[in-house]
């Protein structure tokens, strides 16, 4: 009753959506009911199923309840174990140690049901009838599997703040600066989790399941802007082609926030009518992703056999307005460099990105 209460409290405070997280406290029945008390306002749902209530409410249990959305890799391969209910975790687990929360949480990819088994279609297709989407985000995670690629990203040195910089390092004062001691094999058992993830989330877009492209950047070395390139081009490697990757990144997920109120979205698509919300580039991105990127793509000009840096956003359009993108880009630059002039890096971000000759 507490819960239906607080939902119908939001919505007359207009607010569109709820996003679940944690409830070690509460019980599947008070999520359910919040759901359901949502729903009944025209607001969307979606959960991050944390390993603090996955157990009791994990993807499956979680599609049953009808939740919108499911974010994030949790909640998927806790309905899949094999030989048990709730993951192996070591005897010391503790949640609130980051380095375990982290480190062990993708060694569930093998005790779980094989890919293609009828245990992980029977899952898919359930949620598929419950018309769940699946918002994978697997950017913010993608450092757990190789930590020097993130940690020397293009774009850290010049677009990364002093301060988020620092936040990044690892702390256990911060959430998401998890890498106290990160070791090949801690990476090794992520790759495998992501193999297992990216067949997952493609074997769903392939069945006739919605899925949408979002990120979770300010954390574990996720900057704005440029994560969501990447997870474009982690859709790619698990499985997407190209034109599938922008339909889940344009119109999926505008049909993904409409639903819930009953409506036809006037954005996510090219059409009269529609809210004028576009990226204007010089270069094709179905052939190279990595165009899309601020810093662009390093290639060699045959014509001057020297490298150059070609792509990236030439103009952003929203609601009709005209930004220009390297503009924007230089100014954020220049404001990163001021910061480091008054903000100690006690360890030294990548040193700025270089012109290119």
């Amino acid at each position: 009753d507490k819960a239906r209460e607080w939902v119908r409290w939001a919505a007359k405070n207009n607010i569109d959506g709820i996003k679940f997280f944690g409830w070690n406290d509460e019980t599947p029945e008070v999520i359910t009911a919040a759901i359901d008390e949502a729903h009944k306002n025209k607001m969307g749902t979606v959960a991050h199923l944390s390993q603090l209530g996955v157990a009791n409410f994990n993807g499956r249990v979680a599609g049953e309840a009808h939740l919108d959305s499911i974010t994030h890799f949790y909640g998927h391969m806790e309905s899949l174990l094999k030989n048990r209910t709730i993951q192996d975790f070591s005897a010391g687990y503790n949640f609130y140690n980051e380095l375990d929360r982290f480190g062990q949480v993708a060694d569930i990819w093998d005790e779980v049901y094989e890919p293609g088994s009828p245990e992980w279609k029977d899952y898919l297709e359930k949620q598929k009838a419950n018309k769940v989407t699946f918002n994978p985000t697997f950017n913010i995670y993608a450092a757990s599997r190789d930590l020097m690629r993130a940690r020397n990203a293009d774009w850290q040195g010049s677009y990364t703040t002093p301060q988020l910089w620092n936040y990044f390092q690892s702390t256990r004062d911060n959430h998401g600066s998890y890498f106290f001691d990160w070791t090949s094999e801690i990476e090794t058992s992520w790759k495998r989790f992501y193999d297992r993830f990216f067949t997952l989330v493609n074997d769903y877009k392939n069945m006739g399941g919605r899925v949408t492209v979002g990120t979770d950047s300010g954390f574990i070395y996720k900057v704005y802007g440029f994560a969501y390139v990447e997870e474009l081009e982690l859709f790619r490697e698990a499985g997407f082609s190209p034109l599938e990757i922008f339909r889940s990144a344009t119109i999926n997920g505008a049909k993904e926030i409409m639903d819930p109120k009953g409506a036809e979205p006037d954005f996510g698509l090219v059409r009269p009518g529609y809210l004028a919300d576009m990226v204007i580039v010089k270069e094709n991105p179905l052939q190279n992703l990595k165009t899309l990127y601020g810093t662009g793509f390093v290639r060699l000009n045959p014509a001057t056999n020297k490298q150059e840096r070609i792509g990236g956003v030439r103009y952003t359009v929203k609601d009709g307005i005209v930004y220009d993108a390297p503009k924007l880009l230089s100014e954020i630059a220049t404001m990163v460099a001021q910061e480091k002039q008054s903000v100690t890096t006690p360890v030294p971000p990548p040193a700025p990105l270089a012109p290119l000759p």
